[in-house]
């Protein structure tokens, strides 16, 4: 599979270590709004402005897009599904159907396969959360995130006047977790399932007080939730902050028997140390699904609840069979 980046931030950098590790594929290029003399990558893989695009398409099966959900993907997905087949990992759910609908649409003019929203949540989390209320339909899902670092939290913290750089972790509170799994199926408020940590550096001379009422009070991100704020200096943040963890849990709690008198639990859990390393090579996997789909006729909008496991995989039907089954 020939595999095109486009974009090349911290995802984009995460896709062509992937891709060295997937040996059915081969990176053919980094397109980016930057000038390209400017873009220097992990592996060596080559640099191209997106206006040349076009000239590479004979040479493209997939574009893996590395744009942001809030204002590149909504325009990027639907723009390339005209013309390449193409995965995202558009994240912002209550958009989802919407995004959908458009890329959908494009996929269908252009005859091409799109998959929206890869990654591990929405992603690998969602079909745990299919998978679990499909076997236990009498239960409650519960989804936790963290112990990680959330980075548009920590872009909206930049963006207060006198800070100079943040970064926020999402954690989950231990006591909602831990009554979860206990089976007790609770009743949990936004701010009993996370706190908010907020690591900030500010300006010199900056009003202290005002940062932390405004990153506290902020609606959309931290208002709901009980958040702590610690100023540190630029080389602590450095020190001890400079890495882009994250994870999380999916629970499921259900009961089986004639009265449901027996109890289960499903957990599915990750611990990242890198989110757009992994990411990413949740991906590249359905890239692979999105070229077999491709090579079968298929065209249209897929999510990954649209594609069978086997297709994820670069071993056979076979070897699936004998080794995985």
């Amino acid at each position: 599979m020939k595999i095109a980046i486009y974009g090349y931030g911290n995802l984009g950098r995460g896709v062509e270590c992937a891709l060295r590790q997937a040996p059915d594929t081969e990176c053919v290029g980094v397109f980016t709004r930057r000038p390209p003399e400017s873009v220097q990558t992990v592996l060596g893989a080559p640099v191209y402005h997106v206006d040349d695009l076009a000239a590479h398409k004979e040479n493209i099966d997939v574009i893996i897009i590395c744009g942001g959900s809030a204002t590149d993907l909504p325009a990027m997905t639907p723009a390339l599904a005209k013309e390449y087949n193409v995965v995202d990992s558009f994240d912002t759910h209550a958009a989802i159907p919407a995004h959908f609908a458009a890329v959908d649409a494009a996929a269908k003019e252009g005859g091409t396969v799109a998959l929206i929203s890869g990654g591990w949540d929405p992603g690998l989390f969602s079909l745990n959360r299919l998978y679990a209320s499909a076997v236990l339909p009498e239960g409650k899902d519960y989804t936790f995130w963290g112990r990680g670092v959330s980075q548009g939290h920590s872009d909206a913290i930049r963006r207060i006047d006198g800070v100079a750089d943040a970064r926020q972790y999402t954690v989950p509170i231990d006591e909602a977790l831990e009554a979860v799994r206990s089976g007790v199926n609770p009743d949990l408020t936004t701010r009993q399932k996370h706190l908010r940590e907020c690591y900030v550096v500010a300006e010199e001379g900056a009003d202290l007080a005002r940062i932390e009422q405004e990153i506290k009070t902020m609606p959309n991100y931290f208002a709901d939730y009980d958040t702590t704020v610690t100023f540190i200096t630029a080389e602590e943040l450095a020190a001890n902050h400079s890495g882009i963890p994250h994870g999380g849990f999916v629970i499921r709690t259900g009961v089986t028997g004639k009265d449901g008198e027996h109890k289960h639990t499903i957990e599915y859990s990750l611990k990242l140390d890198s989110n757009p390393e992994f990411t990413a090579s949740v991906l590249v996997a359905y890239a692979r699904a999105v070229y077999k789909a491709a090579s079968r006729g298929e065209v249209g909008c897929k999510t990954v609840f649209d594609v069978a496991p086997a297709d994820l995989s670069p071993l056979s039907a076979e070897e699936l069979r004998a080794k995985m089954l």
